[in-house]
């Protein structure tokens, strides 16, 4: 297990290279001088060389991404342009809701989704095409629009959940939870359609194999026999989807948190693109990545847990 670890977090190192470096290319392509954006236009010509020196600025670009890298691998994202906060720091206030916004949909869409699959395999013909259909809704609507509606009804005309805001936890767990109910929900629809999806299928196939045909000949009770020993073999294909579905649902927290103006890492990474602010977005870009490594190298350790043979390749 621990080899397998190592081998990942080492491919992750040039691949996180290779994201921030096209990310900094990109972003020396546009348009506008951060140094004059920083001190405005009634900055005097010393001010200005002096401000993109201390940048960095007046280096080839190759020359400031080797800079920028250094500072990375110590701990120093730079300052945002506007605000001058750190942004490691500002990453750190933000990170916190997206990862509640993340999990949350993660669980809610595993729990709905799995249970969902297991009823559709074991309610004959009619039942699973009702649920075909129900599931090609639920993968085939966006996410905002689903917010959207969650809103109108839940939080305009009925008034149960908030329609905006976040209230820290610390501050009230209550408000904290309640808050996240219809964030969470907009998240989760596509992942519960895909997951009860793929749950049915592996479902259908392992009851019909000749253990789960003996058991149910040995008389063992058939909810026994779909929750206990044939849920179990299902196990693979659904970690394997879980994995795909938070991978999604890591750029789908920019929609659904700018829906809501939840302070997340995705409203952040709306409002400093729009106001140009590079470090943000640089810092951002490699979080995202950060993240979605993590992700993957966690189904790779469930689906080496479920799967010995995957220890021994």
């Amino acid at each position: 297990m621990f080899p397998i670890i190592l081998r990942r977090l080492a491919l992750s190192v040039p691949l996180l290279v290779i994201v921030s470096a096209i990310t900094f290319l990109l972003e020396s392509f546009v348009p506008g001088d951060p140094a004059r954006t920083v001190l405005g236009i009634n900055a005097t010509q010393e001010q200005y060389d002096a401000l993109r020196a201390a940048m960095h600025l007046d280096q080839p670009v190759v020359v400031q991404y080797w800079l920028y890298l250094r500072d990375a691998v110590r701990g120093d994202l730079g300052s945002s342009l506007f605000s001058g906060e750190s942004v490691l720091g500002l990453i750190g206030q933000r990170l916190p809701v997206t990862l509640a916004l993340v999990i949350g949909g993660t669980v809610v869409a595993t729990v709905v989704g799995v249970t969902l699959g297991v009823f559709s395999a074991t309610r004959g013909r009619v039942g699973r095409r009702v649920f075909d259909v129900v599931s090609l809704l639920g993968s085939a609507v966006p996410n905002f629009w689903i917010a959207l509606v969650l809103v109108a009804v839940f939080a305009v005309k009925f008034a149960v959940f908030p329609a905006t805001g976040y209230t820290p936890f610390a501050e009230s767990p209550g408000q904290w939870a309640l808050g996240l109910v219809l964030p969470v929900i907009s998240l989760a629809i596509g992942g519960i359609a895909f997951i009860s999806k793929v749950t049915r299928d592996a479902m259908l196939t392992t009851l019909g194999l000749d253990h789960i045909r003996t058991l149910r000949a040995s008389g063992v009770r058939p909810t026994s026999i779909i929750w206990k020993h044939a849920l179990r073999g299902c196990g693979l294909p659904v970690v394997t989807t879980i994995g795909l579905m938070m991978v999604t649902f890591i750029p789908g927290t920019i929609l659904v948190e700018n829906v809501f103006t939840l302070p997340g890492l995705g409203t952040t990474v709306v409002d400093a693109t729009n106001q140009h602010d590079l470090p943000v977005v640089q810092g951002l870009t490699i979080t995202f990545t950060v993240m979605v490594i993590v992700v993957n190298l966690l189904v790779d350790v469930l689906y080496s847990l479920l799967n010995p043979k995957v220890r021994t390749e």
